[in-house]
């Protein structure tokens, strides 16, 4: 019995984590609004994420686990680490960057081309074929981000998508295709949730450094300031950042690396549908078209023969967005 339920609880474990992931766009948004900068958003959610799994750790850690330090790494593994926490932080300062300047269903659709990105990264680097799969897959996900970027409704509607935006969104797609790769193969011997500590928490110092370069310093500072702000940033971290990010690493240990991240594809239309709702955000029907192209190529490229979680820890393959 534990058997057959352990992949059904798995998948669920994945459909609710990504659901929860895909808040964060009009959680985002709501902030905004309220006067937090997206450097403060990353702050807050980040910081407050990288609390709870500190706590994780501890926990681990009271249970008989073992604490990897920064000195017992080997030097490759210090520099993999080190480069896939800069690309968590790029990862979080340009998604949310992204978020106050396109509507969330452009983001999400473009950050999704991380999977064709990882694909050509991989047979770049030699480690996975293209094959004709793949290929087939990267062609429908370019296509669709194509319809993505100039199908909205109106022939004004390509001129009225701000391109800064866009090309924010698609390097919130390069952040995570490098964090991928680079987890694949690095820091093997740093447990997930030790790893996801460091990455967290570098994603809000960095954030930090940004809002103070930035001159917007004291926006940080403001939930402290409003109970309203407060309560969602500490929402936001707890429930889009640290359960979620939980949620997705059970579950990877139930049902693998490979189904896991083609169930994380939820994320998207969830976060369009809750943007439509709560945001009043619509996108035109070449757009959703392009939208599902977008997503069934991720799916193709994470299904595809040559993606195997043999070679990797699979609760490192994939971080999920945010």
């Amino acid at each position: 019995m534990e058997d057959r339920r352990s992949p059904l609880l798995g998948s669920a474990t994945i459909l609710i984590g990504a659901g929860l992931f895909a808040t964060l766009g009009v959680l985002s948004r709501t902030t905004y609004e309220l006067g937090l900068t997206p450097y403060a958003f990353v702050t807050w959610r980040s910081g407050v994420a990288a609390i709870g799994m500190a706590i994780l750790v501890l926990v681990t850690l009271r249970r008989g686990g073992r604490l990897v330090g920064w000195r017992s790494l080997a030097p490759r593994d210090r520099l993999a680490l080190a480069v896939a926490a800069l690309a968590g932080a790029s990862l979080d300062v340009t998604m949310f960057l992204a978020f106050d300047r396109v509507p969330v269903a452009i983001v999400l659709l473009c950050f999704y081309l991380f999977p064709a990105i990882v694909a050509v990264g991989s047979a770049l680097l030699g480690w996975e074929p293209v094959g004709r799969t793949r290929a087939l897959a990267l062609m429908i996900s370019l296509g669709g981000m194509v319809a993505v970027v100039i199908g909205g409704e109106g022939t004004g509607a390509l001129a009225g998508l701000d391109p800064v935006g866009v090309l924010l969104a698609l390097g919130s797609a390069v952040s995570q295709a490098v964090f991928v790769l680079v987890a694949r193969r690095g820091y093997r011997e740093v447990p997930t949730e030790q790893a996801m500590t460091v990455v967290l928490a570098t994603s809000a110092a960095v954030a930090t450094l940004l809002a103070i370069g930035g001159g917007a310093v004291s926006t940080v500072w403001l939930p402290l300031a409003s109970p309203t702000l407060l309560g969602l940033m500490l929402f936001t971290g707890i429930f889009a950042a640290g359960i979620p990010s939980f949620l997705f690493l059970a579950g990877i240990r139930w049902i693998g690396g490979v189904r896991a991240g083609i169930l994380m594809l939820a994320q998207a239309p969830v976060g369009v549908l809750l943007a439509a709702v709560f945001l009043a955000e619509a996108i035109g029907p070449v757009q959703i078209a392009g939208g599902l192209a977008v997503l069934a190529g991720a799916a193709m490229i994470q299904r595809s023969p040559a993606t195997t979680p043999a070679a990797r820890k699979p609760e490192e393959a994939v971080r999920p967005a945010g």
